[in-house]
């Protein structure tokens, strides 16, 4: 009989193409995974891998043994879900991630609530960028995240995901407080458009949204500097370098020297939690998103 842990392994190495990135998605070593497979191809009597250069090539018979082992896989974890909301209890383990502003501003509140409510359920949290959470989630290597969506870069969620929406989050401008406009309340993007910035690398959501934005005041925004954590922009808007685009999720304390304007209309960014279909009767997957949206309820109270 085909082992199962064996068959995730064989699975995972198909899917990364490599045994070591095969053991870092499975949180193992490589060595754990060339015995996994070294038993599987005594089991099966077949070559599975084959050395390629510095790494290794699935052979044909791997391919096939892969491509049913993603079916078994598939229906592992469905019967796991179904068995869970038989039992209706919130049980096992649960891993989740979300982007950074969303790692701080959302999940300790949700962690709270989850371990208070479920004790019995294991967590593991991870921070990763919104891209990277799609593609695990889909791969079942993290059970659920939260993820973000702009205006200019609608979310693409491939097929077998499912998603709720957890919060719309507005995005304010954070001006020197020297600024002319320090102290206006709200103001349009036009007004600023001249001005000069500070925003994140360039290919990152929030620098191609705040170009994004001032492009359509039909100004090219002229970026003085580039960071990707926001309390390091807010440094340089202190420091009288720039204007920074600042969502309100996960910003923490404002330092001395700034101002908060308003945006007319608001920029905004829709936050949302992902899971897999084929996971979502589990008891665990559900607690998680009414844990995540109450933590973004109390969020936006204590921003009002």
């Amino acid at each position: 009989m085909l082992d199962l842990n064996r068959l995730k392994a064989l699975h995972a190495v198909s899917v990364y193409g490599s045994v070591g990135a095969a053991a870092e998605a499975l949180m193992v070593t490589p060595s754990a995974i060339s015995q996994q497979i070294a038993k599987l191809e005594r089991e099966t009597g077949s070559v599975l891998v084959e050395r390629s250069g510095r790494g290794v090539r699935l052979t044909d018979a791997a391919g096939l043994l892969a491509d049913h082992a993603q079916r078994i896989l598939a229906l592992v974890e469905t019967a796991e879900a179904d068995f869970e909301a038989l039992r209706g209890t919130v049980v096992g383990k649960l891993t989740m991630a979300a982007f950074p502003t969303g790692a701080r501003g959302i999940l300790p509140g949700a962690l709270s609530t989850l371990k208070e409510r479920h004790p019995d359920l294991d967590l593991l949290v991870y921070e990763r960028e919104p891209e990277r959470q799609i593609r695990e989630v889909s791969r079942g290597e993290i059970d659920l995240a939260v993820v973000q969506d702009w205006l200019n870069r609608p979310m693409a969620l491939p097929d077998g995901l499912s998603r709720a929406t957890l919060l719309d989050d507005v995005a304010d401008v954070v001006v020197p407080i020297g600024h002319p406009l320090a102290g206006s309340g709200a103001v349009r993007i036009a007004e600023l458009a001249g001005d000069d910035w500070i925003s994140s690398s360039p290919g990152t959501v929030c620098h191609d949204f705040l170009t994004f934005l001032l492009r359509s005041a039909e100004r090219e925004p002229h970026i003085v500097c580039m960071a990707d954590e926001y309390p390091t922009q807010l440094a340089f808007v202190a420091g009288g370098h720039g204007c920074a685009l600042i969502p309100r999720l996960g910003r923490g304390p404002l330092p001395p020297g700034v101002a908060v304007l308003e945006i007319e209309p608001s920029p905004m960014r829709q936050i949302y939690a992902i899971w897999r279909t084929d996971a979502a009767r589990r008891p665990a997957i559900r607690a998680a998103v009414e844990a995540l949206r109450h933590a973004c309820a109390v969020g936006c109270r204590d921003h009002e």
